[in-house]
């Protein structure tokens, strides 16, 4: 096979770094989230830190970090753009072209960041992968909490939990099919911080997956409970809910036992990771009936 005709052409992205610099005096930062963005497409990616785990890291670090301010930053941020490109649209102002429009959305920015939020430099990167699948990346890098490796299906974070499903969806050639971070405010309550991983769309059903770490935040069962409950109420579609845990729920197991109750009293399977790549294959079929 000649791979010449096969190879996926790279495209270049530009992002910077978010840091949380509680301390200017002492220059003490810590990197909490990516700003992504595709010159081509214009599409932006921002994402912040909104884990157990990963405040907890803040705090050990900082322990008067203000959390309030982190966990509504994004939602401010992601507002305020959204006003600026529907201003851009309005005034169809493309004059200045992607790389000027970079620079104003950063300057933006600047403008509503405190002293205590900073944007590192901006850089270039070239990548054969999506949008989605490069803020992954980043995010990996330079901002999750780093652990030792473990095998597929081994406990884990939330973020060792989505890297491997966001692999299976490629691998089933879904991906593009899904949303993305889906926010769960229009559902709940303004305001509200969390984010569904994954949705999709089949035959006038709006399904809705999130992966749940039983080993190390059990409890995070009734936040989804709570937040599929709300959904469910509010969505003009029917609707279906899946929650994709780092380990298969066992009877025996009263810790799993609660999780399992809680899940299936909001409507919600749980489906074990050892076990989404089946789960997967049955539901690819499924989204080609529109």
């Amino acid at each position: 096979m000649d791979e010449t005709k096969t190879a996926v052409p790279e495209r270049m992205y530009l992002y910077r770094i978010v840091r949380y610099a509680p301390n200017l005096v002492r220059d003490e930062w810590l990197n909490i989230g990516v700003l992504l963005f595709d010159p081509r497409t214009r599409e932006r990616r921002l994402r912040l830190i909104s884990e157990t785990e990963e405040f907890a890291r803040v705090r050990r670090l900082h322990p008067e970090a203000d959390e309030a301010l982190l966990r509504r930053v994004q939602e401010d941020l992601e507002s305020r753009f959204e006003e600026y490109a529907m201003r851009l649209h309005s005034e169809g102002a493309r004059a200045s072209g992607a790389d000027g429009e970079w620079q104003d959305l950063l300057s933006k920015w600047d403008d509503v960041l405190s002293n205590t939020l900073q944007l590192t430099e901006s850089k270039g990167l070239m990548a054969a992968a999506d949008l989605d699948a490069e803020m992954e990346r980043l995010y990996a890098d330079h901002v999750a909490p780093q652990h030792a490796a473990t095998r597929v299906g081994a406990p884990g974070s939330r973020a060792t939990l989505r890297g491997y499903c966001g692999q299976v969806f490629r691998q089933a050639q879904i991906w593009n099919q899904l949303d993305k971070s889906v926010r769960a405010a229009p559902y709940t309550f303004p305001g509200d911080p969390m984010r569904i991983d994954y949705s999709y769309r089949r035959n006038g059903t709006r399904g809705f997956v999130q992966t749940l770490s039983v080993t190390r935040a059990p409890s995070d069962a009734k936040l989804l409970a709570y937040t599929a409950e709300h959904i469910t109420k509010k969505s003009q579609l029917g609707t279906e809910f899946a929650a994709i845990t780092d380990v298969p729920l066992l009877t025996t197991n009263e810790r799993h036992r609660f999780v399992s109750d809680t899940l299936q009293s909001a409507g919600i399977v749980p489906v074990p990771l050892e076990g989404f790549a089946v789960w997967v294959a049955k539901l690819k079929p499924l989204l080609r009936v529109q």
